[in-house]
């Protein structure tokens, strides 16, 4: 079995490498890592989780051993699709290189120019960015090019997703054609093959997994959810994750739990800290600073639940995550293997559940077909009784108004109250008068108009 010892890495990463308690280095570390040492292009394919960020930080520390940054040019660059991968990223260097004397400067949205500008300006030798970030910097004057000697394209598949393909083509083309290039993906549409055969010269490829599977370390489920009633989907829809949540009793530890829509984030976040779980929501629309310290919170256990978009689905290195819970069906099929990918990683053994209403047939069928099986099918477990019940406002209380307040009134409003509240008009609307008699068929409130009798009216 190949060691980290056995791939001629630079003692000092060696080192690094050691204290974190890594040995053996994962398949595409393994398959990527040499071909990179000799200087060669290389194309990695492999699912989320395989550890391809250590694939290219560590030979990537290796090579840039010798030599000095200069003000402006840096040695190598990493593009990143987000701030968060970015950041990890960052991080890694960080453990890796903590023995060499190897600088590095971070260019992400939601910090100030200023900082990011001190940083390149003294010279760096890794520039971790990501693309419209790096491209603003180099419109502004600030940033050159023209050195960079090792250019990793990281998430690629993501890079395409987000629409960043122009930006990087345009990136290619403001580095040298000497340059060395290491490009990972989780998988290859004929967008990114293109991008390969253009700008990679013949490159190593490692494939480690054939495109688009689930690792065989994730006990996958799926609840075929039928709401009892269209405009109680969504609050029924919360009572069965919670209600997954604890079924799973001793094996769960903590969860990445993902929506579809940002809004539903916020909600889906709110409703589980009412019912008392530690949740925070994390997406595009919270500033930088309190992304960061929501995914920190998590990673050290002070919060339990982490509710997601797709901004935190790829890339993000969150050890120890035990499970995954996809509260809805993912619109792009793909989106599935890298949300689930959160759990089980580096051999550890994780679960990821979904939830699916009969409108997601079609996402979901389109999911089982890219990974070439069925998600198994599981009992879908018992609302209580409250969840199901009929109220005389909508059947969501969780979810904003228009003024964006929760409304105070739900469906199990205390028929006392109501029996309490100001009489209404008599049946002839008569000021000051009573009707004690109920109203057979119309609910507890008719307006006025509707229990006047004009029978006996008289027209002048």
């Amino acid at each position: 079995m190949t060691k980290f010892s056995d791939l001629t890495l630079d003692p000092k990463v060696l080192k690094a490498i050691e204290e974190t308690g890594y040995e053996t280095p994962t398949p595409i570390q393994a398959g990527a890592i040499p071909p990179a040492l000799e200087g060669k292009d290389v194309l990695g394919i492999a699912q989320t989780g395989t550890g391809k960020t250590a694939s290219f930080t560590l030979p990537m520390i290796t090579l840039l051993g010798r030599g000095r940054a200069r003000a402006r040019m840096p040695r190598s660059l990493v593009l990143a699709p987000t701030r968060e991968l970015a950041a990890q990223v960052a991080e890694n260097f960080d453990a890796y290189a903590k023995y060499t004397k190897l600088t590095k400067a971070l260019l992400i949205g939601g910090v100030s120019f200023g900082e990011q500008d001190k940083l390149i300006d003294k010279g760096v030798d890794v520039l971790i960015a990501t693309p419209g970030r790096l491209l603003d910097h180099f419109e502004r004057g600030k940033l050159l090019l023209t050195g960079v000697q090792v250019m990793v394209v990281d998430e690629a598949d993501r890079m395409l997703d987000m629409g960043f393909i122009p930006d990087i083509e345009r990136i290619f083309q403001l580095t040298p054609f000497t340059r060395q290039t290491l490009f990972f993906s989780a998988t290859m549409p004929p967008e990114i093959e293109r991008l390969t055969s253009t700008f990679l010269h013949a490159p190593a490829k490692i494939e480690v997994a054939r495109q688009a599977t689930t690792s065989d370390t994730i006990t996958q489920g799926l609840v075929q959810f039928k709401p009892s009633r269209r405009d109680r989907s969504a609050s029924e829809k919360r009572a069965v994750l919670r209600s997954l949540i604890e079924r799973e009793g001793e094996k769960f530890r903590n969860a990445i739990i993902f929506c579809n829509r940002k809004v539903d984030v916020d909600i889906v976040a709110k409703s589980l800290k009412k019912h008392g779980l530690n949740a925070e929501p994390i997406h595009g629309d919270l500033d930088q600073s309190h992304r960061m310290r929501t995914l920190e919170g998590f990673r050290d256990g002070s919060i339990t639940f982490l509710v997601a978009s797709d901004v935190a689905a790829r890339g993000l290195d969150i050890p120890n995550v035990s499970h995954v819970f996809n509260f809805d069906v993912p619109n792009h099929a793909e989106d599935y293997v890298h949300r689930i990918g959160r759990t089980g990683r580096a051999g550890r053994e994780g679960t990821a559940l979904m939830i699916a209403t009969p409108s997601d047939d079609k996402a979901l069928a389109a999911i089982e077909d890219m990974v070439k099986q069925q998600i198994p099918r599981l009992d879908a477990p018992d609302l209580p009784k409250r969840e199901r019940r009929s109220g005389r406002k909508a059947a969501d209380p969780e979810a904003p108004d228009a003024t964006g307040e929760t409304p105070r009134e739900t469906a199990e409003e205390p028929r006392k109250d109501r029996e309490t509240r100001a009489p209404r008009r008599s049946s002839r609307g008569r000021r000051g008068e009573r009707d004690d008699g109920p109203v057979v068929g119309m609910g507890d409130h008719v307006p006025d108009f509707l229990t006047r009798s004009f029978a006996d009216s008289k027209v002048g």
